[in-house]
């Protein structure tokens, strides 16, 4: 008999997974508390590196199923979710997505699900891409300066707090600028 298991994750402290805990039981899936595995880390972390992940598949067997409550609880990257449900899978484990119906993405439907999406996703950050150099291109054209503004006069004034023997932070405080900018003009001069 297949065993379920929950994998619920928020990216910061102060945020609950209260929300995913609700959409499984609401949607109908009875998991024994101990199958949980609830985790503070952000999506950007592979779903390998994570401790909870890890110590989910630690436990995961053949047979088994794993719920998110959407597919960016596995990661932010296309790819790594990708990666992660063909891992599992490999492993004899089900992977189902409450947000797409609870739909299983080891089946054939799931992958062309996750194809479609991952597909859209490209597309829209092609579209991002190709606006963003696009509006650099107009500024450009209309003579605007782009970057980073030039720190007129602020290697005198960091030398000058380096030399009075102030460190780089009461620097940056004293200046109003951020321990980046002094630490940029810290050796100049």
């Amino acid at each position: 008999m297949s065993r379920a298991f929950l994998y619920a994750r928020v990216s910061t402290e102060g945020q609950t997974t209260q929300n995913q805990l609700e959409e499984v039981r609401a949607s109908g899936f009875n998991i024994n508390p101990h199958r949980v595995i609830e985790e503070v880390i952000s999506g950007s972390v592979a779903a390998n590196e994570r401790p909870g992940f890890r110590r989910l598949l630690d436990r995961l067997e053949s047979g088994d199923i794993l719920l998110v409550s959407k597919l960016d609880r596995l990661g932010r990257n296309a790819m790594d979710v990708r990666s992660t449900v063909e891992s599992l899978e490999s492993a004899g484990i089900r992977v189902y997505c409450l947000a797409l119906g609870g739909a299983d993405l080891t089946s054939p439907a799931g992958k062309m699900t996750m194809q479609v999406l991952n597909a859209v996703a490209e597309f829209e950050r092609d579209l991002l891409i190709e606006r963003t150099h696009a509006g650099l291109r107009r500024a450009k054209l209309e003579g605007k300066k782009l970057g980073r503004p030039a720190a007129v006069g602020r290697t005198a004034a960091v030398q000058q707090m380096r030399l009075r023997g102030m460190t780089q932070a009461q620097a940056a405080q004293e200046l109003g600028v951020g321990l980046a900018t002094v630490k940029r003009h810290w050796n100049k001069g």
